[in-house]
């Protein structure tokens, strides 16, 4: 067990120097109190000799991880000074305040990033401290005005973790309910249960007052209790007395004083020593475990980053040749992946790749498609010019064909634009290559435009065909006849109440009216609705759609968002007393999905509604007829209409999308050696390096350290934390009556502690039931040893009460009954 603390000490310079300590929750002790608490006084104790700076205000300015350990040889080493052994420690200190200095600057201000100090002796105890800049109230000099807070957050940085145990100091000389240490010890520890108490400056309280009920653990206990010490006052450090007659006045102190001579075996910084190194042996045995099973779930969670890694060797040509062939494969993996929208390239934040490419086809062109189409509404110029029915019949068909052009050849445009970006995000993945994935990005792309013009031409011969003949006698073609009969008044959208669409919206509301809010849509052919929420079971409002059209309304400086507007045609109010109602959308991807939408629902945008300025009203019989056109065009360009959304998804994915995959596949990697050397091509980043450089290191630190952990046997007996404290006799202020003594045992869920035979005093002890750390001896005869063999007995059983222990039980605690006199004198 003596291993375990400079196992965490070398684990401790490990991880901090590839500066990943902060990331790792090693066991440790961390020194808290606030401003000439004493702290550094106790410290200097530990080892012997002055080396810490002093003088006024805030000395410590960064934390100071201090590791003591035991050696015939005394000398310190820095961490950041590897190699060099500092033997005079009056050069420590000035290291550690060039240290302090160069990253805090002069000016008293402080600083997370902590020094590391080692100390050789052989003086001292295993053990490992951080010290930690004393609390203050208030900023002084240069000090930053938030310094309290400053500080306080770096002590939490350390505390707040369960790995760490918590050296409270505490001056004597003020109220130990307004102790800063104490105080926020409490905050991260409320049960005590990793916080030892330190009393410092005992010989400074007033005369007739002392320390007693604090350190025998009865004003606010704590689990592990309290040990006081009695550090070398100022003029003693001026006069540069040495330490270790402080100490030894120290110890004449604690047993001369009548108010600790009977607990003076657990006072003094010798005691305290030796008591922090057992509870932090302790602590790191019952940790060890818990820090085992966080290196492996981080090595784990390495293995796969550093497979790659490991074998690597930058100048080998197999290598960069593998490495090559590896890339391009995984590029076009990840390709195919995020068109097909498969694997893990499926991003859940929002719609890429293929879903782009499908909505592309499905939803927006689509709505470019009816955008055009809805024209054939406005037919007013067949009255002019048109000598008979078929002639206006094929010429304003063929018109209408012409328009899908440009909508067609915008299609392609917005698939190219997301093959694109597809491309850029694959190549994403041959980031350690940049010289590759240049070129790997620019070869593709070029031939994704190469293809693009052919897309284009195809498209363009598509309709060029549609053009070239207009088949009549399509099976779909309503006829002649059937468009004289139908009546295009009542003609109304193909199936009532059908559920076009769902979806979130921004309601847009002036603030005098209740202001902007998100509600739960759904459109269907007849109206639109609004809910609460997706489980559509409070409908706020239900909107007909009949005389509905939309127009696009301009975005708000200050907005992100995308608007449409909702109106009557006849001038009536939509919703409430608005005219209009807005509705917003996070994209404009968004909005022209809604917008297309709408338009199946016979939604139309305002703009395609304008009829010419110099309509009039036409005679009978040309009205008749007029109509008659427009039913046949609406019958044959919804032909069109429906062959061109089926063959222009086939085509831009023949000869652009499925084109793209075969190349990758096949040709690219030809590209690519033709494209320059190979070397070059295959020339890693300098940032890649360090990564990897990094990964690697901590890959083996950590296996290292899992290595060093096994090796130790963590199954030696040691002394057990002690028991949780038992107050329930605090109030209590009067002994019991005289055949019985105040207390007759400690608290009752008390372990048994190591007992043997000390000089001392004599027994002066009237409460041996404070929860002090374990401890190897205590004051008074060896046959006062033996009441703590019966821990679990209830301590208060009323005199009157029988024992169920028979009379003659030789572990009765009636050996104490002698000492009654002298502690009721």
């Amino acid at each position: 067990m003596e291993d375990l603390i400079p196992l965490i000490n070398k684990l401790q310079d490990a991880f901090s120097s590839i500066g990943q300590s902060c990331n790792l929750d090693l066991p440790q002790i961390a020194v808290v109190g606030g401003q000439s608490a004493g702290k550094s006084s106790v410290l200097e104790n530990f080892v012997g000799r002055d080396f810490l700076p002093r003088g006024s205000g805030i000395v410590t300015r960064r934390p100071l991880i201090l590791q003591l350990v035991n050696n015939k040889a005394e000398y310190a080493e820095f961490l950041h000074c590897k190699g060099r052994k500092f033997v005079d420690f009056d050069e420590v200190r000035q290291e550690i305040e060039a240290e302090t200095d160069r990253i805090t600057g002069s000016n008293k201000g402080i600083s997370p990033v902590p020094i590391n100090l080692r100390v050789y002796s052989p003086h001292v105890l295993n053990l490992t401290l951080i010290d930690l800049p004393g609390m203050t109230k208030v900023a002084v000099g240069d000090q930053p005005p938030d310094i309290e807070h400053q500080i306080r957050d770096m002590i939490m940085q350390f505390i707040t973790r369960e790995s760490c145990l918590i050296l409270a100091v505490t001056p004597a000389n003020t109220d130990l309910a307004n102790s800063d240490a104490l105080k926020v010890a409490k905050e991260v520890d409320p049960q005590g249960l990793r916080t030892i108490g330190v009393i410092t400056k005992l010989d400074l309280m007033d005369e007739g007052t002392d320390a007693r009920d604090i350190l025998e653990n009865k004003l606010l206990p704590l689990r592990r209790g309290y040990i006081g010490v009695v550090n070398r006052s100022q003029k003693d450090i001026d006069g540069r007395k040495d330490i270790r007659a402080a100490m030894a006045a120290e110890r004449k102190f604690f047993l001369s004083h009548p108010s600790y001579r009977h607990m003076a075996e657990r006072m003094g910084t010798p005691h305290l020593q030796k008591t922090l190194n057992q509870q932090l042996t302790n602590h790191i045995r019952d940790t060890l475990p818990g820090l085992r099973s966080k290196l492996q779930s981080q090595l784990l969670s390495l293995e796969k980053e550093v497979e790659e890694y490991k074998n690597y060797r930058p100048d080998d040509p197999t290598r960069k040749t593998k490495a090559l062939l590896q890339m391009v494969q995984q590029f076009g993996v990840d390709f195919e992946k995020r068109i097909e929208g498969s694997g893990d390239q499926v991003d859940t934040a929002e719609l890429s790749g293929g879903a782009r490419i499908n909505r592309i086809f499905h939803e927006r062109f689509p709505f470019e498609l009816l955008i055009k189409f809805h024209a054939i509404k406005n037919v007013h110029g067949v009255r002019t010019g048109l000598f008979t029915p078929d002639l206006a019949f094929e010429t304003i068909v063929k018109k209408q064909i012409r328009k899908l052009k440009e909508p067609s050849l915008k299609c392609v445009d917005l698939v190219v634009c997301e093959l694109t970006t597809l491309i850029r995000k694959s190549a994403n993945k041959l980031g350690s290559y940049p010289r590759l994935r240049e070129e790997t990005e620019r070869i593709v792309t070029n031939y994704v435009r190469e293809r693009e013009g052919k897309t284009k031409d195809q498209v363009l011969l598509l309709i060029d065909i549609e053009l070239s003949y207009i088949n009549t006698n399509h099976e779909d073609f309503i006829g002649f006849a059937n468009a004289q009969q139908r009546n295009i008044v009542n003609k109304k959208r193909a199936i009532p109440n059908q559920v076009i669409r769902k979806g979130w919206l921004t309601l847009h509301i002036s603030i005098m009216k209740g202001g902007s809010k998100e509600y739960w849509f759904v459109l269907s052919a007849e109206s639109l609705s609004w809910y609460k929420d997706e489980e559509e079971k409070e409908k706020k409002y239900m909107l007909p759609l009949d005389n509905l059209k939309l127009r696009d309304v301009e975005k708000g400086f200050m907005s992100t968002k995308h608007i449409f507007a909702i109106f009557n045609t006849e001038q009536r109010n939509v919703y409430k007393d608005l005219r209009q109602i807005e509705l917003a959308c996070d994209s404009q991807e968004d909005m022209d999905s809604w917008k297309a939408s709408f338009l199946r629902a016979g939604v139309y945008p305002e703009k395609d509604q304008a009829a010419p300025a110099d309509t009039f009203s036409m005679d009978p019989q040309l009205e008749r007829q007029v109509e008659t056109i427009r039913n046949l065009v609406d019958s044959y360009i919804g032909i069109v209409n429906k062959t061109i959304r089926d063959l222009m998804p086939k085509t831009i994915m023949h000869l652009m999308i499925n084109s793209a995959k075969d190349f990758i596949h096949s040709e690219l990697l030809a590209y690519l050696y033709s494209s320059g050397d190979q070397n070059s091509l295959m020339e890693e980043s300098a940032d890649q390096a360090q990564r990897r450089d990094e990964m690697l290191r901590m890959y083996h630190a950590i296996k290292e350290a899992l290595g060093i952990i096994g090796d130790i046997s963590t199954s030696t007996v040691s002394t057990p934390v002690p028991p949780p404290v038992n107050d329930t006799w605090i109030p209590e202020t009067s002994p019991t009556p005289q055949h019985r003594p105040p207390i007759s045992a400690p608290p009752p869920s008390r372990p048994p502690a190591v007992r043997g035979p000390t000089p001392g005093p004599p027994l002066l002890n009237p409460t041996p039931s404070f929860a002090a750390p374990p401890i190897p001896s205590r004051p008074g005869q060896d046959p006062f040893s033996a009441p703590p063999q019966i821990p679990s007995r209830p301590g208060r059983i009323p005199p009157g009460i029988p024992s169920r222990r028979p009379p003659g039980a030789p572990n009765r605690p009636t050996i104490i009954r002698p000492a009654e006199p002298s502690l009721l004198d």
